[in-house]
């Protein structure tokens, strides 16, 4: 086996996403000298101070942990020269200055999930199933000034299945980014990886999808849509932040449903429930049948479970 050359690398990351991708550079022995992570910050009734899950990843390895709040801090800054990586990582993080991404010998590179140059932003999982894609993938890239639009490494393609959620289709995309980025690391380390600029257009199709941030207008059912298309954005809000409706004047997140075809042109949205069985609501072209679904201060639960507590 090919003895791997000690880079420096520095690993930047917050959430759960960015875990695997950590604990597989650890395993395949690259040195990680520091971990850059978001601020721990209080959460819950009780604020409770939580710290991220790449920060308590980062604990378990004894591993060097920053946690700035600003990046531009000259404190900071003087540490991170003080580091002297050869190489930095982000995987689901903030923007970085220039002065930090520009900073390593070997600049800073990122896994997006996404094939870039489709799906540019911060919500590109669940924006693929949002728009119905049938599969996406992960990229590594160099870090530059626009989002997302770097000189791109490796590529990955995943399947997106019908029934997908966006929380599946995110474990997914975890383990598969995980493997392309020590792919990627070993490349660069071994000095075999070539980069290629990103086109500005994907000829597979005529136009760029985008995957800006999520809002509650992004949550909202629209039931003037078809049954694909809300079928769609449940998944692809599922579970969090999670599409929702109002009924009875209250809020009813959906999580999980399954759509039905039929002939109802002209038909007003409604629902309709059997009070025991079923709850459902009337699209353009058929119904949405809820199978998992949370009122406003309730927990989450299946519907029939549901439909025993609630009453009309």
């Amino acid at each position: 086996m090919t003895e791997i050359p000690q880079l420096k690398i520095i690993f930047m990351g917050t959430p759960e996403f960015a875990v695997e991708p950590l604990e597989a550079l650890l395993k395949q022995g690259y040195n990680i000298i520091a971990v850059i992570t978001a601020p721990d910050k209080p959460a819950g009734r009780g604020l409770k101070v939580i710290e991220s899950a790449v920060k308590q990843a980062a604990r378990k390895h004894g591993l060097k942990i920053l946690q700035p709040v600003k990046f531009k801090d000259e404190i900071f800054l003087e540490e991170l020269r003080g580091l002297n990586a050869d190489l930095q990582i982000v995987v689901a993080f903030r923007m970085l200055p220039e002065v930090v991404w520009n900073m390593p010998c070997m600049g800073t590179i990122n896994l997006h999930a996404s094939l870039l140059p489709q799906y540019r932003g911060a919500a590109p999982i669940n924006w693929a199933i949002i728009n119905g894609e049938k599969e996406t993938g992960v990229t590594t890239f160099k870090l530059k000034h626009e989002i997302d639009t770097g000189d791109i490494l490796l590529k990955d393609t995943v399947s997106i299945a019908d029934h997908e959620t966006a929380g599946q289709l995110h474990d997914k995309l975890k383990t598969a980014g995980s493997a392309l980025l020590v792919r990627t690391v070993d490349g660069i380390s071994q000095g075999v990886l070539k980069e290629y600029v990103q086109p500005e257009e994907d000829h597979a199709s005529s136009v760029l999808k985008h995957a800006p941030k999520i809002f509650t207008d992004t949550c909202k059912i629209d039931w003037s849509k078809s049954i694909e298309q809300i079928y769609d954005l449940i998944r692809g809000l599922s579970p969090y932040p999670a599409a929702f409706t109002t009924i009875n004047g209250k809020t009813l997140k959906i999580f999980k449903a399954i759509k039905e075809s039929a002939d109802i042109k002209g038909q007003e949205p409604e629902f309709t429930t059997d009070h025991k069985s079923f709850l459902k609501f009337t699209a353009s072209n058929g119904y949405i049948s809820i199978l998992e679904c949370q009122l406003e201060g309730k927990k989450r639960m299946g519907i029939e479970e549901f439909l025993r507590g609630w009453r009309i």
